[in-house]
């Protein structure tokens, strides 16, 4: 693990009327943003930040979380607005797997812009160094014009089809009941590129999603792996998924097929019932949505599942994070045979890619998605050229269908690809 948790962070949150769209203000190169419907956090800047690899002796989430755990004791918290998102924040992105050669991290920024129904605040942080000048909130020019380029990377789509093949008769040996297979497209973007432009694009055409930005990974997921607030806990479970008609009466129809596709029910109730195995030890009166409802997104239809519970041992957002991931939607089940079943079958490295994604407070509490419908930039330029992956999966249960469940990476592709375009 590296970083200093036991720096003493001054932060000072103050009411702020932000003049622009919030994502103006974070940095163009390095973007921190969460967003959804306009509210949210951007941010810019690096204060601290925590990472942990693959060489850590123990689970990752726990061991930020006990690294965060110790970073916000010390710090000196002045806050006058007191709503979620204010105080000292850090922003969070890690892994799919605890084997990833990629590093799960939390980021401290310097200067925090955020909005929440209908106030908004600045939040800056600084080091007991001796820095007094607080970063100047203002936005920064917009850039939005360039252009990237993508391709089939490490599974193009004849070997996505393969791999589902051999995915399915994992499931008939018995293996697995449910296993989730990504295949990945690999590109370049400009160096010097304005990344917020990507996350305007997302969040102007995926509103009901979270749009995020953190150390490097940027997209729109639709799925709440948890939100932590006062004792409480709530949770989105999407899983099945349909492309949308082209037509109102194709597109009424494509969602009654989903309500009522044995396979695609079968695969949303193994991901429900992972994420009330997870959380049932940490609440009472948890709740789950009887029948999952239809979720309209752009270019998909899901079943969604609402879960909400009350917290009963004091866990902190990274604290169940470390207990709910991955999922089933994400991963499959039994969990550890689905992963192991992944290694193989994947010829990749997921990185940040369906792993948690969000942000926590001072007091553990915060909000987490999973990073779906997204993409992954590189640090170093090679020829004046970033390297980008992005990911798409689907969830192979008995009856999968090779060339449809291809399909369904094709439309979950769409957000990242058009907003790349």
């Amino acid at each position: 693990m590296t970083g200093s948790p036991s720096l003493r962070l001054h932060v000072r949150t103050r009411e702020f009327d932000p003049a622009a769209d919030l994502i103006e203000y974070a940095d163009p190169a390095a973007p921190l943003v969460w967003l959804r419907r306009g509210d949210g956090m951007a941010a810019r800047g690096s204060v601290t930040r925590i990472d942990v690899d693959a060489t850590a002796h123990e689970p990752r989430a726990e061991g930020l979380s006990r690294a965060w755990t110790r970073l916000a004791a010390h710090a000196v918290i002045d806050d006058t607005v007191g709503i979620p998102g204010t105080g000292l924040i850090g922003f969070g992105a890690l892994t799919f797997d605890e084997r990833s050669a990629a590093s799960s991290s939390i980021v401290v920024p310097e200067l925090i812009i955020g909005r929440r129904g209908g106030r908004g605040w600045v939040t800056s942080i600084r080091l007991d160094d001796g820095q007094d000048a607080a970063p100047d909130p203002a936005p920064i020019l917009y850039d939005p014009y360039w252009s990237a380029t993508l391709g089939p990377g490490a599974l193009d789509p004849d070997g996505y089809q393969a791999a589902v093949t051999a995915a399915l008769a994992t499931i008939a040996a018995g293996e697995v009941g449910k296993v989730v297979l990504a295949r990945d497209l690999v590109g370049t973007v400009p160096a010097g590129a304005d990344l917020r432009r990507l996350v305007h694009e997302l969040a102007t055409g995926y509103p009901d999603t979270w749009t995020y930005a953190v150390d490097g990974i940027i997209g729109a997921s639709p799925e709440t792996l948890a939100t932590v607030n006062g004792g409480r806990v709530t949770a989105r479970v999407l899983a099945g998924t349909s492309a949308r008609g082209a037509d109102a009466p194709e597109d009424a129809a494509a969602a009654v097929a989903l309500a009522a596709s044995a396979k695609d029910l079968d695969e949303h109730a193994y991901a429900v019932q992972s994420v009330l195995d997870a959380l049932t030890p940490h609440t009472t009166g948890l709740t789950a949505d009887e029948h999952p409802f239809t979720l309209e997104l752009p270019n998909v239809w899901h079943l969604a599942t609402d879960v909400a519970g009350t917290l009963t041992d004091g866990a902190t957002s990274l604290d169940l994070i470390r207990t709910l991931h991955p999922t089933a939607a994400v991963a499959g089940t039994p969990t550890n045979a689905a992963i192991e079943v992944i290694r193989r079958l994947e010829p990749f490295d997921r990185g940040r890619y369906a792993g948690p994604v969000g942000w926590i407070d001072a007091r553990g509490d915060g909000e987490w998605a999973i990073a779906l419908r997204g993409a992954e930039f590189g640090t170093q330029a090679v020829g004046g050229l970033i390297p980008v992956t992005a990911h798409a999966g689907a969830g192979i249960v008995a009856g999968s269908d090779p060339e449809t469940e291809l399909l369904e990476t094709r439309v979950k592709f769409r957000p990242i690809v058009d907003a790349l375009a």
